[in-house]
């Protein structure tokens, strides 16, 4: 069974609907995509081969909380590589080494700088992972077997009354589109 197919499977007891619209090339989708935000419908994902421009704002996207958790991440690695030096050289194993000091704070600088990029990478990878949901066995929803090729897909969830999906539909095929599926767990094949 496709991921696709589980996907529905998994929605079809909550009632979702999708309608997931293809395209052959990124300007008829962005087009698509900004005349399905003018009419103030919220799009639900989109799907491409390679990163285009300008994709984060058509899904409003707000901008990453990542260099934040970076910055902490490396702060709690400078003042616990300053800390664990600190407690090595001059409360558990004092050593007199050439007349410095215990504390010897210029020493301290280079393994204190490793530390800290080790623990803001490590830490900015685990926080990425998880607000990504990126855990082991979880599967990923792929609208169409040709996205990752040369395909580009909008997928537009029905979760308002209001909405109407054969309007979004038009607005699918005004614009090149080259499938269009509505919920149904089939998988483009084109």
């Amino acid at each position: 069974m496709s991921l696709f197919a589980d996907l529905f499977k998994s929605n079809s007891t909550t009632g979702k609907r999708f309608l997931i619209g293809s395209f052959d090339d990124e300007v008829s989708m962005i087009h698509s995509a900004e005349m399905i935000n003018k009419s103030n419908i919220e799009i639900y994902d989109i799907y491409t081969p390679f990163p285009v421009h300008g994709i984060d704002h058509l899904l409003r996207i707000k901008r990453s909380r990542l260099p934040i958790v970076c910055f902490i991440g490396g702060t709690i690695g400078l003042v616990f590589a300053l800390w664990f030096q600190y407690w090595t050289s001059k409360v558990s194993w004092p050593l007199n080494v050439g007349g410095k000091p215990f504390n010897s704070f210029p020493a301290f600088i280079p393994v204190a700088f490793e530390i800290t990029v080790l623990f803001g990478a490590l830490i900015t990878v685990a926080a990425f992972l998880f607000r990504g949901k990126l855990f082991w066995g979880n599967q990923h929803f792929s609208p169409c077997l040709r996205v990752t090729d040369d395909r580009f897909s909008i997928v537009v969830e029905d979760k308002n009354v209001g909405v109407d999906l054969s309007m979004i539909e038009d607005v699918f095929k005004s614009h090149g589109a080259v499938e269009v599926i509505i919920k149904g767990g089939q998988e483009c094949t084109q």
